[in-house]
């Protein structure tokens, strides 16, 4: 299953310029911001802006609003599909950090 899901960037890599960390779900995972950040914008903007994340990638912003349906929606289908709920809680893909 290909599915996106809303983080919240909390910090920035300090070793990479172009990934951050985001929370998701309260686990910690290592992003590439290089899609969603605008090339005037300072990185430090970043921090509490909401992305939807795909493979390691945040591919675009979203308001909180966006993020908080998005979430009860694969919360409410992790109560049905074992795949969602492991990667909710971080047991489907490696979390790092």
């Amino acid at each position: 299953m290909c599915i996106g899901i809303p983080g919240q960037i909390v910090a920035l890599d300090e070793n990479h310029r172009q990934h951050a960390w985001a929370d998701v779900c309260g686990v910690q995972r290592e992003v590439n911001i290089a899609l969603v950040r605008k090339d005037d914008e300072p990185r430090e903007a970043m921090i509490g802006c909401w992305v939807l994340i795909h493979v390691g990638f945040a591919m675009s912003r979203l308001d909180q609003h966006e993020a908080e349906e998005m979430l009860a929606a694969l919360q409410a289908m992790g109560e049905v599909e074992q795949d969602v709920a492991l990667f909710l809680t971080g047991e489907g893909q490696h979390a790092l950090r």
